[in-house]
């Protein structure tokens, strides 16, 4: 008895799901989140919402650090309780499909006879009468089957129906959407994403975890070995694209996969993706005439508004010289400290200071990499699939056809739910088609139906 109570307790609170002013208030407060999520920085330090979202009682703020991090602001999307708004809005969406759109579709498919005229009541598209004729039955069948309905047919009634596909592009909707819910839901809770800056020429392994999920694992045995970087310019020296050539190394030394990437072409390897994402020079090589080898690290500045990349080297106690890197295939300059400059080289040029030989033998690079793990992003695809189908199906309008007796008439009903236009274009036809073939002698009447058809 307890069992029955609960079950039937379980059945009412599903069916009181399929409810629209609580699908649009869920997803009003799906958007509340959004919003929150989109003003508010994600996955930031404690000391960055402390020194930007300050507690301060001279001016008080209603959003501020203590509000984030005991709400969980800093991560909305990762959030106990926006997961329990989406796995309640998915409810709402399943029980609107099983309690109203598929008894929606169930009764759109069920045939709907009329032998008098009560449906004269309802909101028509279009109304006619015919004269009462021999084959006037018949000839509709065909008028209307010749027009691509689905005809069926009961005594002296016929019922039809064309588009019952658009009526299924709402179901399809509710399922694209709880589908695109759930990928974004896998997403949140098992994938992570992590950013490296490696050295051109480094083996690295994955530790700058940006963001990951309660359920996420991370690939221990794989690591990865930056083998080659470079940039290709334009003419006017800015950059054009630059590129990573990555190998991917299992814990017993074997390379499992290997590929150049560039930005928008990564590397996929089951499951995880390799983005190029940015790059920096990192030093200078600097070989000195006594065989000593001396290196400088750079610092980023900026320049007559151009980036750039320089490094102090002291000569004595009253003298400094600069050496200062634009781009990769750009000569190197050399300035004095006061701004001056004194000359340029190329890579593997010789020049003298104090008689002293200089020579940059190599620059140091390092590339940007996102790496990047999601399980739910081919449900997420699948859901946006679904979705598009089925608004292409939505355009298909639904019409119903209703051709009856009575009395000494054939009354002829016509209703659609969209692009009564076309309906009318439709209508136009049917009727051509039902009085070319009522005016056909008997003995033409068989050969004319099997041409229209054919």
């Amino acid at each position: 008895m307890i069992t029955f109570d609960f079950k039937n307790i379980l059945w009412n609170f599903v069916k009181r799901l399929a409810n629209l002013n609580l699908s649009i208030f869920i997803l009003f407060l799906i958007s509340i989140c959004c919003i929150l999520g989109s003003l508010i920085e994600q996955d930031q330090s404690l000391l960055y919402y402390q020194a930007n979202y300050p507690v301060s009682n001279v001016n008080f703020s209603i959003i501020n650090w203590k509000l984030i991090y005991n709400l969980g602001l800093d991560h909305v999307f990762q959030t106990w309780w926006f997961l329990l708004i989406l796995v309640i809005f998915i409810l709402t969406l399943l029980s609107c499909s099983f309690f109203t759109q598929l008894p929606s579709l169930r009764n759109a498919r069920r045939w709907k006879f009329v032998y008098n005229n009560y449906y004269l009541k309802r909101s028509l598209s279009f109304k006619e009468s015919y004269i009462s004729e021999n084959n006037s039955l018949i000839v509709m069948i065909y008028s209307l089957v010749s027009s691509d309905f689905f005809v069926f047919s009961q005594d002296d009634s016929i019922y039809s129906y064309k588009g019952l596909y658009g009526r299924v592009s709402p179901i399809f909707v509710h399922f694209s959407i709880v589908t695109i819910l759930l990928g974004s839901m896998l997403s949140f809770l098992s994938g992570f994403v992590a950013q490296e800056i490696v050295p051109n020429g480094e083996i690295f392994h994955i530790r700058n975890i940006i963001h990951s999920g309660l359920l996420s694992s991370f690939p221990a045995n794989i690591f990865g070995l930056v083998e080659n970087f470079s940039i290709d310019y334009n003419v006017d020296g800015s950059i054009k694209q630059f590129f990573s050539k990555l190998s991917l190394i299992s814990s017993q030394g074997q390379t499992i996969a290997s590929q150049t990437i560039a930005v928008n072409k990564p590397l996929n390897y089951r499951r995880l993706t390799f983005y190029q994402t940015d790059w920096q020079i990192n030093a200078l090589k600097i070989c000195l005439s006594d065989s000593n080898i001396l290196q400088k690290k750079l610092f980023k500045a900026i320049i007559n508004n151009k980036n750039c990349w320089l490094c102090k080297i002291v000569i004595d106690n009253d003298r400094q010289i600069l050496l200062v890197v634009f781009d990769l295939n750009s000569p190197i300059f050399l300035f004095n400290f006061d701004g001056v400059l004194i000359g340029t080289f190329s890579i593997n040029q010789i020049f003298y200071i104090n008689d002293v030989s200089f020579m940059i033998s190599e620059i140091f690079t390092s590339t940007g990499l996102q790496i990047k793990m999601d399980f739910g992003i081919l449900i997420v695809y699948l859901g946006f699939f679904i979705l598009m189908l089925s608004t292409v199906l939505s355009y298909l309008s639904y019409s119903q056809i209703w051709f009856y007796k009575a009395s000494d008439l054939f009354q002829f009903l016509g209703s659609t739910n969209r692009a009564v236009v076309f309906f009318e274009e439709s209508i136009f036809y049917i009727n051509f088609v039902y009085s070319s073939l009522i005016a056909c002698s008997n003995t033409c009447y068989v050969f004319l139906c099997y041409s229209i058809l054919k």
